[in-house]
């Protein structure tokens, strides 16, 4: 093979891997969060004491995250909430953890269950939501982030 081919071949395949890469970099563009170590934890009342909802995870996403709203439910409910109705959902606290990680913790502001309204609680398996919002925009939908139970 002469020097000229063997020197074109080579600017060619330089000039195809330049624009692959540019290609890849440009199709990649801003990513979706991720949710990971989700866990809920449900406390029934009890000696006069109120009972407790607590849902934790830990998102991630390049540009970092702006909101995480949750809904707990019942499975025996069959609700099954979509994406736009948790946009309306009670939100997490928050705090970043890393560069592009963030944990953040649900506690309802208004749960004060007492042992007659836990005693109204569906019993079995309950489900929880998370809508993760990324600073960018960008958006994941898990329907069901975790599950736990309610016993009596």
């Amino acid at each position: 093979m002469s020097k000229r081919i063997l020197f074109s071949s080579l600017i060619s395949a330089a000039a195809l891997a330049g624009v692959t890469a540019c290609g890849s970099a440009l199709a990649s563009g801003p990513t979706e969060p991720t949710m990971e170590n989700s866990s809920a934890r449900y406390v029934a009342p009890s000696d006069g004491n109120a009972g407790s909802f607590t849902y934790t995870v830990d998102v991630s996403d390049d540009s970092n995250i702006r909101d995480l709203k949750v809904l707990a439910w019942p499975a025996s409910s069959k609700l099954e909430p979509t994406e736009a109705e948790l946009r309306s959902a009670e939100s997490a606290k928050c705090q970043s953890s890393s560069d592009e990680t963030t944990h953040c913790t649900y506690t309802p502001y208004a749960l004060k269950v007492t042992e007659r309204e836990a005693a109204e609680l569906a019993k079995g398996t309950w489900y929880v939501s998370a809508l993760a919002v990324a600073a960018d925009g960008n958006s994941t939908f898990v329907p069901r982030a975790a599950t736990f139970d309610v016993a009596h």
